[in-house]
């Protein structure tokens, strides 16, 4: 697996990606306490048309750095810098909650090189009930993974899940999560509650999907709504899933992320082609409704 060393605010960082698949340049980010192994069905899925560059960023996975406070900023150079580093001048991008955070400052800083974006459960700002939470985040972690992991579920996951699940098999994936939670968590935490990318969205000019779960009770309904007013022709999609439909359906998640990707596989990274009256376009039918 290859590896990119640079220079972010608290120090150096070597940042560890998979590279996988041959095409135009595809560059997926993951979400908070997670690594870049979330996206191992999605990369599966479409390497044979994209290059695939899935990173961890600090905090997550194989990734090493300085071991002090992080930025958004900082998590956005370091998914630029892998992306540079395989040689992908321009990528289509995709990020779930954190990492959709992460790819709309992108998107918002390097608009030139983003051809196509997708944000999963993004937000535009940590508003005073969702840093509460956040809070609460940090405070079940620094009492042990444990009680973090066992609240993930009921945080993240939705009605699919708990129609299909008993208790025994809740408790084993308890069990799995708190063995797997990214040792940079409360890292990730601190910059989930500094989220503020209002002065970004205008910058945007990549064909842009906005991807909802209608049982999403972290990331409130109102946030998707800024997501969508604030950049210009972006289309929306709703799942019937929780926070983590990647784990609850990840049929329907990766085949709406995939349907998206090809349709914007060929997009150029010119504003031209984005001018105009907003998309109105129908959305695919696999990811309609949802509540």
């Amino acid at each position: 697996m290859p590896d990119v060393r640079l220079e972010i605010s608290g120090g150096d960082t070597t940042v560890h990606y998979d590279l996988d698949g041959t095409g135009p340049g595809l560059v997926l980010v993951h979400g908070t306490a997670a690594t870049r192994e979330q996206w191992l069905p999605l990369t599966d899925a479409v390497k044979d048309r994209f290059t695939v560059v899935a990173p961890d960023y600090s905090g997550s996975g194989l990734t090493a750095d300085h071991g002090g406070p992080l930025t958004l900023a900082d998590l956005a150079d370091e998914i630029v810098a892998a992306a540079t580093d395989a040689g992908l001048g321009s990528f289509h991008l995709v990020g779930h909650s954190l990492g959709a955070a992460i790819a709309t400052y992108i998107a918002g800083t390097h608009s030139g090189r983003v051809r196509s974006l997708v944000l999963h459960a993004g937000w535009v700002h940590t508003d005073t009930k969702m840093d509460a939470e956040l809070m609460f985040w940090r405070e079940l972690l620094q009492a042990g993974t444990g009680l973090f992991a066992r609240m993930l579920p009921l945080a993240a996951l939705g009605p699919k899940y708990w129609g299909a699940t008993d208790p025994a098999a809740n408790e084993a994936l308890i069990a799995e999560l708190a063995a797997n939670i990214a040792p940079g968590t409360q890292r990730q935490i601190e910059v989930d509650r500094a989220v503020d990318l209002r002065h970004l969205l205008g910058r945007i000019t990549a064909p842009t999907l906005v991807l909802a779960s209608a049982h999403d009770r972290i990331i409130d309904p109102a946030q998707q709504k800024a997501l969508l007013s604030g950049i210009a022709g972006a289309r929306y999609a709703e799942l019937d899933a929780g926070h983590g439909a990647h784990a609850e359906d990840p049929e329907s998640f990766f085949a709406a992320i995939t349907e998206f990707l090809d349709q914007h596989r060929n997009a150029r990274t010119d504003r031209g082609r984005r001018c105009g009256s907003r998309r109105t376009g129908r959305v695919p039918s696999r990811v309609r409704g949802g509540g």
